[in-house]
């Protein structure tokens, strides 16, 4: 009998450790095609943003390598791909690993009833999630809004996931397809201008690097986790999130390797529940993308937020983009984003905070910019996020919890050494003045070598007048509610 062919679809599972669908392809002893298909035909408005796509190249290419260059890359609608590819390979079936995406589910239910209509066998996997969202419900049967319950009654009252997958030991290749086209041709790079350039120092991509990530983070920064994770002057968090967006890393280790910790450092429990916390947050993104779609993702899930006065200002929101609002942890944070293509998780709510409650701005503008500059540019996270702050999500902070950037940055940057890395031009301002250099006098100024207007701007706007004028459209959208 001639061994069986299957085409594994990589998606956003860019690995060879703990992913079903290769390892169910590899225990069946088949001849695997290893493909990716850029397919930005169907995505309509969430085609990948430009930093997610600089990310994508390196991924697959570390993976292609993994592979030992057996991977076939391809660019265009999946659906109309598909079906001809496994008529020039002759492939028996076709493998994948779930997506949760709306525009994804509903193209991977036609392509899996095309392909069963002419005969070829196709299979999903769950590989991206650890709970899957039709897999948890309320008492009654509906789908969680508040995250707590989600948690506790929902994923961890099903106990811990199963042990990952083991890289598999030696695969057998197919041939790849002549149609297959190389890595280059899917135009992920920016050709223009190579701002890439500035951001690859600060990451390496690819599976291995998800693990030394993990380690890392299990090594050090995961000692202090719940007491030092809101702090941005300090590396406590694990950066695992552009790794788990892009599956070179499975939640399912994450989660398996955070809790041997647990097993063998009392000391560390809290800090590793905290952390554990966090990815069953990112699950319940995933759980409210799935279940209410447009809600996340276009409109306020709470409906009464549909009638909030936006206010549309062109200038403020670039200047917000840029880092020069005159609010320095806010400028930091946007500046740290530009460079890295990263921010940290505390400056993250405070940026979108002074965006959608200082200066009025509609919270998909800045959901927009995240989603073009963040190498962990998620769909779930990013929308389900963006609406927690601005008070219309599900499990939302509410719309009066307004983060004052003065003492955001005082608090949680308590010795301004986030803010000197990034606002590199306050660097010589005393702790003092630090988060409001409009408060330092003249002579301070000048000893700094700060002079307001010109090398650093003076606040955009006043943040007590701001918080004002956003507590008092929120009245009137709630009064009219």
């Amino acid at each position: 009998m001639p061994k069986k062919k299957i085409i594994v679809w990589f998606r956003q599972d860019l690995r060879r450790a703990d992913n079903p669908a290769l390892y169910e392809a590899y225990q069946e002893g088949a001849h695997i095609l290893p493909i990716f298909i850029q397919d930005d035909k169907n995505s309509g408005q969430y085609k990948r943003g430009a930093a997610s796509n600089w990310w994508l190249h390196y991924s697959l290419k570390d993976l292609n390598n993994n592979l030992s260059d057996h991977m076939a890359f391809f660019k265009g609608k999946a659906d109309d791909i598909l079906p001809k590819l496994i008529e020039e390979s002759g492939a028996d079936a076709v493998y994948w690993n779930r997506c949760y995406e709306p525009w994804r589910t509903s193209r991977d239910k036609k392509i899996k009833k095309q392909l069963e209509g002419d005969g070829v066998e196709a299979q999903s996997f769950k590989g991206t999630l650890i709970w899957e969202p039709w897999t948890i419900q309320t008492g009654s049967g509906t789908p969680y809004k508040v995250f707590t319950p989600f948690y506790k009654n929902g994923c961890l009252g099903k106990g811990d996931p199963q042990e990952p997958l083991p890289v598999p030991d030696r695969l057998t290749y197919a041939d790849k397809p002549a149609s297959a086209v190389s890595l280059d041709k899917l135009g992920l790079l920016p050709t223009d201008i190579r701002w890439d350039k500035k951001i690859e120092p600060y990451w390496k991509i690819g599976e291995d690097g998800a693990n030394e990530a993990l380690f890392n983070f299990i090594d050090g920064g995961a000692n202090t986790y719940s007491e030092d994770r809101n702090r941005p002057d300090k590396n406590n968090t694990s950066r695992l999130s552009p790794y788990l967006h892009f599956g070179e890393i499975s939640p399912r280790t994450v989660w398996n390797e955070i809790r041997k910790r647990q097993e063998t450092d009392s000391t560390s429990l809290s800090d590793t529940k905290t952390y554990l916390s966090e990815i069953g947050w990112r699950e319940f993104c995933y759980n409210l993308l799935y279940h209410f779609e447009d809600r996340i993702t276009d409109k306020p899930l709470q409906e009464k937020f549909e009638a909030f006065p936006w206010e549309s200002n062109k200038q403020a929101l670039q200047r917000w983009k840029v880092g020069q609002t005159g609010y320095p942890i806010v400028d930091a944070g946007m500046r740290q984003l530009w460079e890295t293509g990263w921010m940290h998780n505390r400056v993250r709510m405070i940026v979108a905070s002074f965006l959608i409650k200082d200066l009025m701005i509609h919270w998909k503008e800045g959901e927009r910019w995240f989603w073009d500059t963040l190498v962990d540019a998620d769909l779930a996270s990013n929308t389900s996020n963006w609406q927690w702050v601005a008070g219309s999500g599900a499990d939302a902070s509410p719309f009066f919890r307004i983060f004052n950037p003065i003492t955001q940055g005082e608090k949680f940057d308590p010795n301004g050494d986030y803010i000197r890395r990034w606002v590199p031009e306050l660097k010589n301002i005393p702790d003092k003045y630090l988060n409001k250099p409009w408060d330092a006098d003249e002579d301070t100024l000048k000893k700094a070598g700060v002079k307001l207007g010109k090398d650093y701007p003076k606040p955009i706007v006043d943040h007590s007048s701001a918080r004002e004028r956003a507590l008092e459209a929120y009245k009137k959208v709630k009064n009219a509610a």
